[in-house]
């Protein structure tokens, strides 16, 4: 009889709680070994990996003068208020505003019927003192001839002479007032003193004016002025005698050179500002009166940097520039003080030295304590 003889057949490992059985280690190892190799891999392709490509620029001291533009009108340099010496209705008003008028052209006239009255009562007045000095004049020759004969007294002849200078006293005050009279009759008529243009009328026909009231205003002609109203603090940063480049505002190919000509010593408690007028040399035919203007003038030079926009940025919300370790390529950020923003240019007032290299180009895509690689750079 044969026997059943069973072969034994091999079974799986089993797997304890928290243990490997033995046949399952190899897989795990090739596992891990796997991943190390991949890791390797990953941090090799990291190191091949091109470093950021920057600009670069040497930091360096220059001159800044910031030029500073205002807006101004042009004004006359002389304004002169013309009113009547005499009181009285104006009959007649000949210009207008706008106008130009030519020296002693008429611009006004009032009702001279007061005037004539004052000037024919004066005549009159003269008429009886002339006469009164002819009468004087007859008797003390008469008085100066009988005392030569002695046919009078000396206090006749007294009474005589001072009568007669009595009558010359009044002759003269008489002759005073007519010429004063004459005098009031032309002031009836308001004339130009010079030759200008009518800015200001204050009056009409048919009104009453009192003498020395404002009737007209006339802006001479002549050099002008442009007139600006200028912060304190720049006035304060400005030279003490700035040449100021004048730009007509509507048409910038009419320019002129001025001069400042006065600056308020006040300042103006409704704008804060002060007033100052800059004198025009041979005023362009294109810059008339009330014209607007620009006026630009370059303050006081200071030591600054200058960078490229490009090159700031910011750090915990404040302005930063990268900088550039020359041993190490390595870059760190350092705060800075802005000074001024220009077109196309940043002032840098503080927090650089002469000599560092900061980046101008690429800076968005860097981090602290990063390497960088150089390209084109301005040193």
């Amino acid at each position: 009889m044969s026997r059943n003889v069973t072969s034994p057949v091999s079974q799986p490992s089993v797997k304890a709680p928290g243990l490997l059985s033995f046949p399952a280690a190899p897989a795990l190892f090739a596992c891990t070994a796997a991943l190390l190799l991949t890791g390797c891999q990953k941090q090799e392709a990291a190191d091949k990996k091109l470093q950021i490509m920057v600009r670069t620029e040497t930091v360096a001291m220059a001159d800044y003068a910031p030029r500073t533009s205002l807006t101004g009108v042009i004004a006359a340099r002389t304004l002169n208020n013309l009113s009547f010496r005499v009181g009285g209705r104006v009959a007649e008003r000949f210009v207008d505003v706008g106008q130009h008028v030519d020296q002693g052209t008429v611009l006004a006239r009032i009702d001279p019927q007061e005037q004539e009255s004052d000037l024919r009562s004066a005549q009159a007045d003269l008429d009886a003192a002339k006469a009164q000095l002819t009468q004087s004049v007859a008797a003390f020759e008469r008085q100066k001839t009988l005392l030569a004969q002695g046919f009078t007294t000396r206090r006749d002849y007294d009474a005589a002479d001072q009568a007669l200078k009595v009558a010359q006293g009044s002759v003269e005050a008489a002759q005073s007032a007519f010429s004063n009279a004459q005098q009031n009759l032309s002031f009836t008529e308001l004339k130009a003193g010079a030759a200008g243009v009518i800015t200001a009328r204050q009056v009409e026909t048919g009104q009453v004016v009192q003498a020395a009231q404002t009737v007209f205003t006339v802006a001479e002609d002549g050099d002008r002025d442009a007139v600006f109203n200028v912060q304190e603090t720049l006035i304060a940063k400005t030279p003490a005698s700035p040449a100021v480049t004048i730009t007509l505002l509507s048409d910038p190919q009419v320019r002129a050179t001025g001069k400042v000509r006065e600056i308020s010593p006040a300042v103006d408690p409704a704008s804060g500002s002060i007033r100052v007028k800059v004198a025009i040399p041979d005023t362009p035919a294109g810059m008339p009166l009330g014209a607007a203007v620009i006026g630009s003038v370059s303050a006081k030079p200071a030591k600054a940097i200058l960078l490229p926009w490009q090159a700031l940025t910011s750090s915990a919300g404040k302005p930063a520039v990268w900088i550039v370790d020359p041993s190490t390529k390595a870059v760190t950020m350092a705060p800075v003080e802005v000074l001024a923003f220009n077109s196309g240019t940043v002032v840098i007032a503080r927090g650089l030295d002469e000599g560092q290299s900061v980046v101008t180009a690429g800076g968005q895509l860097l981090s602290p304590g990063q390497t960088i690689e150089i390209s084109g750079a301005g040193q």
